[in-house]
């Protein structure tokens, strides 16, 4: 586990999962990559130890849905320790906070109270679906207002 741990400090990494002799490293944000992980390769969840920045309800919820064997979160919600210890899942933790905070420090994450009222794995499930769809369909408005907006300019420049 401290070599997980030692990884995770060390890399520009989100979070950093342990199954075997396999390590894997993953930088997206939130639990964009506990939710792809669970989607795409389920089995490779099982058993595994992870090292996170910041765990949270739903990311909780995923390590649980997935079969984490063990977790390290520099910081970790009540609720989400709570929950991985409900499910016997071996937690240590550097920080315990009340509830995970959005990035701009004004109020709760999105997703934790988007998770907080929720008690069932399948509907915290649900909740993160909802999430994840809600901002990859964002950015990929972005994104295309971005190209086409790009795309006028330069036709404009002709």
């Amino acid at each position: 586990m401290e070599k997980i741990i030692e990884i995770l400090h060390t890399g520009d990494y989100s979070c950093v999962i342990k199954n075997q002799m396999e390590v894997r490293t993953f930088t997206q944000r939130g639990v964009a990559d506990l939710y792809d992980l669970y989607q795409s390769d389920p089995l490779f969840m099982k058993g595994a130890s992870m090292a996170d920045k910041v765990v949270g309800k739903g990311a909780a919820a995923l390590m649980v849905l997935g079969g984490m064997k063990t977790v390290y979160a520099d910081i970790i919600s009540t609720p989400a320790l709570k929950l991985l210890r409900e499910a016997d899942v071996d937690v240590s933790y550097a920080k315990e906070v009340p509830h995970i905070i959005n990035r701009d420090k004004t109020d709760w994450c999105p997703l934790e109270a988007a998770c907080d009222k929720r008690q069932s794995l399948a509907d915290i499930y649900s909740a993160i679906q909802d999430f994840i769809t809600k901002i990859r369909s964002t950015k990929s408005f972005v994104s295309v207002l971005l190209l086409c907006s790009f795309s006028y300019i330069y036709l404009m420049s002709l």
